[in-house]
């Protein structure tokens, strides 16, 4: 296929990936020239003249009875992770504080196999998170501007099948990838951090999880619930199409696509804190 037989609906979401894949990687670049080379400090020799005296014990006049509240933070407010997030030990530290980062792992090495409920419970946060909405919309409004499928038409009504089906495409993807074929299969479909090492390397390992991932019982394997997952839900995409995108190569570039949203998705998650630290000025959650 060349590329003036792809639509020009499809090329518009291959150069919106391109262009998301390129703000991402040159934030990491001005990320990694902010980093400075660390510097070793001489060891300091104690000697008695410096070494700090121990703290005075203070009169406990506390009976044995008395009970201790606990102590509220400033103002009320409480912080801490989500109930999903305690139970999948995932972090959705929103990228770019709007885009969902659910099924995360930061710094953490192999964690219990999630349950067949928690799959699904991480996988419907994803597909229905609010970002999904605008991101969407505006998929949506790509095709409806290149008219496709020309079937469609153009009106409310027609942007309504297309917002439908683009929605659609990404939410199957979603339940498939995370949830149907992991519980199936007993993989594992959270994403695992390299953190750190050099930027290839890591950037690497951010493609490598595509097509290796961790089965329940911690070993590692093909990831059939990336493939096959996303070959099912280009499939399932037949159903509610028009006429004229029932085609083999419509449902090659809806596989393609799907993978290549994963791997961004992938590149963003592994990167995200780097950016978030020394671009943002913001600290790890």
């Amino acid at each position: 296929m060349t590329w003036k037989g792809i639509s020009l609906f499809r090329r518009s979401r291959f150069l919106l990936l391109v262009a998301l894949s390129s703000l991402s990687f040159a934030l990491v670049g001005r990320a990694a020239a902010q980093d400075p080379a660390p510097t070793e400090q001489p060891p300091v020799e104690p000697s008695p003249a410096n070494q700090p005296k121990p703290p005075a014990p203070e009169p406990n006049n506390q009976k044995p009875s008395d009970k201790q509240e606990p102590v509220a933070p400033p103002g009320g407010a409480t912080t801490g992770k989500s109930k999903l997030e305690k139970e999948t030990g995932t972090v959705n530290d929103r990228i770019f504080e709007v885009m969902p980062n659910y099924g995360t792992v930061e710094n953490a090495g192999k964690l219990p196999p999630l349950t067949p409920g928690q799959k699904y419970r991480l996988a419907t946060a994803g597909a229905f998170d609010y970002f999904a909405f605008p991101f969407n919309m505006a998929l949506a409004g790509i095709d409806q501007a290149n008219n496709s499928p020309k079937s469609w038409g153009q009106g409310w009504g027609a942007y309504g099948k297309r917002f439908g089906a683009s929605f659609a495409d990404n939410s199957i993807g979603t339940y498939m990838t995370v949830a149907v074929f992991p519980s199936l299969l007993h993989e594992d479909p959270r994403y695992y951090q390299m953190g750190k090492g050099p930027l290839k390397t890591r950037a690497f390992h951010a493609v490598k999880r595509l097509f290796v991932t961790y089965t329940d019982s911690g070993e590692t394997r093909f990831n059939y619930s990336e493939v096959v997952g996303n070959a099912a839900a280009a499939g399932i995409s037949n159903i509610y199409h028009a006429p004229e995108d029932r085609t083999a190569g419509r449902n090659i570039g809806t596989l393609g696509m799907l993978i290549m949203w994963d791997g961004l998705s992938n590149e963003l998650k592994e990167f995200w804190p780097d950016i978030r630290r020394k671009v943002f000025h913001k600290q790890n959650p």
